[in-house]
């Protein structure tokens, strides 16, 4: 069965010869941008197509094309129920995205980088599939590079700019620090099994000291990809600076190539043993708990939901440890909630942080800032975006009857598990259900400081008062992702086939688990409790409304309070809000407060901010890099341009040489013997 992977691959080609066309045309003219994205929603049909016929099927696609060199004559391309499980959300906001840009980024407004956009957008996209189909590690690292760099681009969309040029440079350094660990991986799996074709490694292949090397570069390179805490640091000025639509394909797909690659590899590997779960659940509570904490004191609007990444990669990761878990210990439930947890999250995050960052995106087209603190009572002038908004931070908040909820839920169901069958195991729980808990009431309290101060109240700036409602090209991809938000979340159990599938394709011997996702996680529970909870909402709803109606309403003034005058400055900011935990977690967070000093009895006008950093890239790497140029630049004295000095430093390089390769120990044996 080749047909289906030989679809996929043909989107692959379509996708990323999408933006050609428009490089041939004027910079002014649209049809560039219209031809792009005609092209790349035909190539994510296309592909769809090949993908649902894997999914629905359960058989694995493959297609071998000749190659010679590398040790070999071919490479394999295919599609199981793990690839075609994450080609879904790739297609998805491919498709999505483009029609976004076609008014969000449009080309008679954007001449300089319309077209620029466009053509990257498509390459990335094709080497995303190009990973999810790649059974060589060669086609492997071509996907790999060809999405690093087309990120590249589109990060640095707005090149003038001196941060976002920053930001593309230092998400190029963190993407290639994860390339050479795949190197070195890709080595090693060599030294394993004797070529570079991506297959599973019997037991008497690798030794346990091999097999941990594998794991650790794997963690390094995949974890830098996924934005997993220590390993984020590129990430929130990345999906910052980056335009909307680009940051929803970022945070919904590109990351969760850092999670494809860690399901992948680490299912190829024998045998795990305890201590790569452990790893996994503490690195994924981590970043979930820190992310979230970060994400609560952040004044950007796309810094913020940035940071919510790193908090739901965490909780992704916690799944898969603890499906790690369940393989080393040999528990198949874990397998199945953990697994089928994480994976359902990978959906559920690319739908409601896909779309979180396309509503930011029509906040910012409308108001032109990303700054929630001059923003405020978009809710009138933005009534659609609003209500999007809304369903977005609801799911990501694991609030039923959404999506958000069913992964979650899932997960913990997992870790309690653990606690039943085997007691032994509560060391790792004693950890990661408090966290998953501590995660989902934080979420809920930065996301009601971020509708407050963003859609509710008053207008804090004139460019948030005159807001208005994007066009339907903005306003239809965003309506197809709170869709999908709510459809998962009533009915989980359609998805039940799916992720069996996917879990399988994991496995290296899928007849070990013999149990469901249906069978366990009570996904007809979760479906009969969303459907009540919508049924009894509307009720309400219309019972008050009636109510309205029929009793009229009445505007009056009561006791002023102090409202008499109002102004947008009286009302609370999303700072103020936050302050109280921001200051619960100072210890952690380290805020930077901002006071004024007042020298004289009538001061002038003085300001007062508060700014949380981000403790790896702002606390080490930064400080570490200062060190290291200061360091460089006082070499610089030995370059001075004098010929004499060029020729003493090549003779004490060449002493130095012959003093190392003298037989020292040979030498002094036969002075000693005189």
């Amino acid at each position: 069965m080749s047909s289906a992977v030989s679809l996929i691959l043909a989107a692959a080609v379509l996708i990323g010869l999408s933006g050609v066309p428009g490089v041939c045309l004027g910079r002014q003219r649209p049809a560039g941008q219209w031809l792009a994205a005609g092209a790349v929603v035909t190539g994510a049909i296309l592909g769809m197509y090949g993908t649902v016929a894997v999914l629905v099927s359960g058989l694995e696609s493959t297609l071998t094309l000749p190659w010679a060199g590398l040790g070999t004559a071919h490479i394999r391309l295919a599609v199981d129920g793990l690839s075609a499980f994450f080609l879904v959300p790739v297609f998805l906001m491919a498709a999505l995205g483009a029609i976004y840009g076609l008014s969000y980024w449009r080309q008679a407004r954007h001449p300089s980088n319309g077209r620029k956009l466009s053509l990257f957008w498509g390459i990335t996209v094709s080497g995303l599939i190009t990973q999810l189909i790649a059974r060589h590690c060669f086609a492997f690292m071509i996907g790999w590079e060809l999405m690093a760099l087309g990120a590249f681009f589109l990060v640095s969309t707005e090149e003038q700019r001196e941060d976002c040029r920053a930001t593309g440079w230092l998400y190029l350094v963190a993407t290639h620090v994860g390339t050479l660990a795949l190197f070195a991986m890709f080595a090693l799996l060599r030294h394993a099994t004797g070529g570079f074709e991506i297959r599973a490694v019997a037991t008497h292949e690798a030794s346990l000291g091999l097999l941990w090397a594998i794991y650790l570069l794997a963690f390094l390179a995949f974890g830098l990809k996924a934005g997993v805490m220590p390993l984020h640091f590129w990430l929130p000025s990345a999906h910052a600076n980056a335009p909307s639509h680009v940051s929803a394909l970022m945070s919904g797909v590109l990351i969760k190539m850092g999670i494809y690659g860690l399901v992948r590899f680490l299912g190829l590997l024998p045998e795990p043993p305890p201590g790569w779960g452990g790893l996994l659940l503490l690195a994924g509570a981590v970043s979930g708990v820190l992310g979230v904490l970060f994400a609560i004191g952040q004044h950007d609007l796309k810094r913020l939901l940035a940071y919510h990444s790193v908090e739901n990669i965490g909780i992704i990761v916690m799944g898969l440890g603890l499906a790690l878990l369940g393989r080393s210990l040999g528990r198949p439930a874990w397998v199945v909630l953990g697994l089928g947890g994480g994976l359902l999250h990978v959906w559920n995050h690319c739908l409601f942080k896909g779309l979180l960052f396309l509503s930011a995106g029509s906040v910012v087209h409308a108001t032109h800032t990303r700054q929630i603190d001059r923003l405020g009572g978009l809710a009138r002038q933005m009534p659609w975006t609003a209500a999007m908004f809304a369903i977005g931070a609801a799911a990501i908040c694991g609030l039923p009857p959404l999506n958000g909820f069913v992964s979650e839920f899932m997960i913990y169901m997992g870790l309690l598990a653990s606690t039943q069958d085997a007691p032994r195991s509560a060391w790792a729980v004693a950890f990661a259900v408090p966290a998953l808990a501590l995660i989902g009431a934080l979420a809920l309290a930065c996301f009601v400081k971020v509708y407050g101060a963003v859609f509710l109240g008053a207008a804090r700036s004139p460019a948030a008062e005159h807001a208005h409602e994007p066009p339907l090209t903005m306003l239809v991809p965003m309506g197809v992702l709170a869709a999908g938000c709510a459809l998962i979340g009533m009915a989980p159990l359609l998805l039940a086939p799916v992720l069996d599938r996917a879990i399988a394709g994991w496995l290296p011997n899928p007849r070990s688990v013999s149990s469901r996702v249906g069978d366990l996680a009570a996904l007809e529970v979760i479906s009969l409790l969303s459907l009540t909870l919508v049924g009894l909402t509307v009720a309400l709803w219309a019972l008050l409304r009636g109510r309205l109606r029929r009793g009229g309403s009445a505007t009056a003034s009561t006791w002023g309070c102090g409202y008499l005058a109002a102004s947008p400055r009286i009302q609370y900011s999303a700072s103020s809000f936050a302050q109280t935990l921001v200051s619960l977690f100072r210890g952690v967070l380290r805020p930077q407060t901002h006071a004024p000093v007042l020298r004289a009895a009538f001061p002038g006008p003085s300001s007062f901010s508060t700014h949380v950093a981000d403790p790896v890239l702002d606390g080490q790497i930064i400080p570490w890099a200062r060190w290291l140029e200061r360091g460089c630049t006082r070499l610089r004295r030995f370059q001075g341009g004098v010929t004499q000095h060029y020729l003493l430093y090549i003779l004490l390089t060449v002493v130095a040489l012959l003093a190392w390769t003298m037989p020292w120990a040979h030498l002094l044996t036969r002075l000693y013997a005189r």
